[in-house]
């Protein structure tokens, strides 16, 4: 009998001895890859000052925290104004002053070299990229009967470009909120602007207009409306076209004039109201020549708090891509056309992060008449703001929506860490079919959103992963516990993969099914739970004990819990260690920077829960 204790007593050592070993392994694995390249290779990037038009007669000053304006207005003879009404001008300290166009550059310099003055520089213009071409395509009156059934969908072939047939069974967007900056959306009847057919059924949030300082961020362009039906255009409703993340909300955010221009300051407090009001992704399809300090530090925000930044490259043709997507922080995005080529108008260089569809609408002999080459989304008559239709455009403006879209589906699955996502979308992009690859034209390759889809949630719950190590936990303590213990069986495991890794599987099996909430809950580790339940992810109760605790009070007195109960405790301590190895997932720890020693801690307790309730 002492033999068999000894050997017992050695089984448990070797087990506890692989669980280390396991954590190692995958500390090693995940940790070196996210190291490897995602912001290395941006954070290298020389910001190239390109001589480029400012305003002559509008400065920006972006004071110092505990600064006030009086002594500079009174000094230097300008009146500083609040950029904008929105509240983030102010808590920014961002103000702009209008000045003698002669006194511009002596007033710079003064401003640089104050205690209290941050950033001043000459206000400039954003805009939405050249080579904007605009054709309507009439909509045919029989549905798709396949899925989609948006009658225009056949003609989207940028759509099937990213594999989204794929991409649509298994991610909605799980109401992730993208921001989108832009000339407006047409989402609401106001005054004279109505809510665009096929964006009906969008859940809208907090919009704002940086134009005219309101809340009606209304389209008068029809840019952005075209950028948002990309991103989230209502699916599978029978008329019109296909959006990617069907299931994201869009905040609305108006930077640009009917006009398609609008400053550099109004842009910046856009990525921060963004950032400050719930949004996860941010698209900008617009861009400029100058590399504005204010906006760099408005997307180094952005980054900050939790944000993915998705910026079109710009539609100049040249080998620099533009502002803000040059920036660190910001995904670059070069255009590919309906052959997989890169287009003739995108930029390239060595800041290009992926690619993806931003049509071509010239014809061989470089005519504008090729609709079918296009990107084609419902917006606003051009010609006409008091009409809307189906347009295709091109343009990187195009392109950067797409990845836009994939980043919500993305983030839906709980990568959540703008670093994370970024290497999702790279690490998954495919090669060109049929084209010489290039990394300054293609970045990583062309935006694969079911592979990214896939990828996420290896990332986010571990899947596979996740349930290896929460096996190899539940051995360990199983045997630690093995004396007059509990008797074990199914419903040990069934709760280790519940608590884990959930039916990480159910997709692949049954891809149809696999957004329903239900299923797409069951398909994840309890923690990830939070997604579902919360309309978020990285709660701080649920990547806890706090949940194993509670049912375990409650479940202890009735003895065929217990097994079951302990299990998820160890399936939860699977979860939480994967989730600090690989920390694609932005944790809510109730201490700022210490979620790694959050999730040990909380493992370590889920552990000695499991152990309790293992015990006669």
């Amino acid at each position: 009998m002492d033999e068999t204790n000894k050997r017992g007593n050695q089984f448990g050592k070797l087990v506890w001895l692989l669980v280390i070993l396991a954590i190692v392994v995958l500390w090693w694995y995940f940790r070196g890859r996210a190291d490897e390249d995602t912001q290395a290779r941006r954070d290298a990037r020389a910001v190239d000052y390109i001589a480029a038009t400012t305003d002559p007669d509008d400065i920006l000053v972006d004071l110092k925290d505990d600064a006030t304006p009086d002594s500079i207005e009174r000094e230097l003879g300008i009146d500083l104004v609040l950029v904008d009404n929105s509240g983030v001008a102010a808590d920014t300290q961002l103000y702009r002053a209008h000045v003698d166009p002669a006194r511009r550059d002596e007033l710079l310099a003064k401003l640089v070299l104050r205690s209290d003055v941050e950033i001043a520089e000459p206000d400039a213009l954003m805009a939405i990229p050249d080579a904007l071409e605009a054709i309507e395509v009439k909509s045919p009156e029989v549905t798709d009967p396949g899925y989609p059934n948006d009658p225009m969908y056949p003609k989207q072939w940028h759509m099937r470009q990213i594999g989204m047939p794929e991409a649509w069974k298994l991610a909605d967007g799980n109401g992730v909120i993208v921001a989108v900056l832009d000339t407006g959306v047409g989402f609401e009847a106001y005054k004279k602007f109505y809510e665009l057919p096929d964006l009906k059924g969008i859940e809208w949030v907090k919009p704002y207009n940086f134009v005219a300082n309101n809340k009606h961020a209304a389209d008068d362009h029809g840019h952005g409306s075209h950028v948002t039906g990309t991103i989230a255009q209502v699916t599978n409703n029978g008329i019109g076209v296909a959006g990617i993340a069907r299931n994201a909300k869009i905040m609305p955010l108006k930077v640009l004039s009917a006009s398609g221009s609008g400053s550099v300051a109004g842009i910046a407090d856009a990525i921060r109201y963004a950032a400050d009001n719930g949004a996860k992704v941010i698209n900008m399809s617009l861009g400029g020549a100058f590399p504005s300090k204010v906006l760099e530090k408005a997307v180094k925000y952005a980054f900050d708090k939790g944000v993915t930044v998705v910026c079109a490259a710009g539609n100049e043709s040249r080998g620099k891509v533009g502002y803000p997507a040059a920036y660190p922080g910001a995904i670059a995005v070069a255009a590919t056309q309906d052959d997989e080529a890169t287009t003739f108008y995108s930029n390239w260089g060595k800041e290009i992060d992926i690619a993806a569809p931003g049509g071509n609408t010239r014809d061989k002999d470089g005519g504008r008449n090729n609709p079918d080459g296009g990107v084609l989304q419902n917006t606003l008559d051009p010609k006409d703001s008091g009409r809307d239709g189906y347009f295709a455009y091109m343009g990187t403006s195009m392109a950067s929506p797409h990845v836009a879209g994939v980043a919500a589906l993305v983030v839906g699955e709980g990568v959540t860490k703008p670093a994370a996502v970024e290497k999702v979308l790279k690490a998954t992009a495919r090669k060109p079919k049929n084209q010489k690859y290039d990394a300054e034209h293609y970045g990583a390759g062309i935006t694969d959103a079911p592979a990214a889809v896939k990828e996420a949630r290896t990332q986010s719950g571990g899947g596979g992963w996740s349930l290896a190590l929460g096996v190899l936990l539940a051995g360990a303590v199983a045997a630690s516990v093995r004396k007059k213990g509990v008797s074990l069986g199914a419903t040990y495991l069934g709760g280790v993969v519940l608590g884990a890794s959930g039916l990480f599987f159910l997709p692949q099996l049954a891809p149809e099914i696999s957004t329903y909430p239900v299923i797409n809950m069951l398909s994840h580790g309890l923690p990830a739970w939070d997604q579902s339940i919360l309309g978020g992810h990285g709660s701080a109760l649920f990547f806890s004990a706090l949940i194993p605790m509670g049912l375990l009070a409650v479940g202890y007195g009735v003895p065929k819990l217990r097994a079951p109960l302990a299990g998820l405790a160890v399936g939860v301590a699977a979860h939480l260690v994967f989730a600090a190895i690989a920390p694609s997932t932005a944790v809510s720890a109730p201490l700022i920077g210490m979620a790694t020693v959050w999730l040990g801690i909380n493992a370590l307790i889920c552990v000695a829960l499991a152990r309790i309730a293992l015990r006669r």
